[in-house]
């Protein structure tokens, strides 16, 4: 197997494979909190507390994947695109009478 073929073929494998991974799950943890929604505080005794709310999540600790994010923007242009048959345009020069 040629080299070329065989980074195609990877490179194919990996494509397909993140594709499914954003059509089944499209999303993720969030990478500033890692999922927790917050960041975590220790108080003057030590003790764990929780902290304010992710900036970047607002608190729910998921984010869209880039995957999912490409796909809504090539569905949104696509549905965009469609439109009914357009109309005879006017002919403004045409002889009146």
């Amino acid at each position: 197997m040629t080299p070329l073929l065989l980074a195609s073929a990877c490179l194919l494998i990996v494509t397909l494979g993140y594709g499914s991974l954003c059509a089944g799950s499209p999303y993720g943890d969030c990478r500033r909190c890692h999922g927790m929604g917050h960041a975590i505080k220790r108080t003057r005794s030590g003790a764990l507390k929780r902290g304010k709310d992710c900036r970047r999540c607002h608190g729910h600790g998921k984010r869209l994947r880039i995957g999912r994010r490409l796909y809504n923007l090539w569905l949104r242009i696509y549905r965009e695109g469609q439109t009914d048959a357009p109309k005879p345009a006017a002919r403004p020069f045409a002889k009146k009478g």
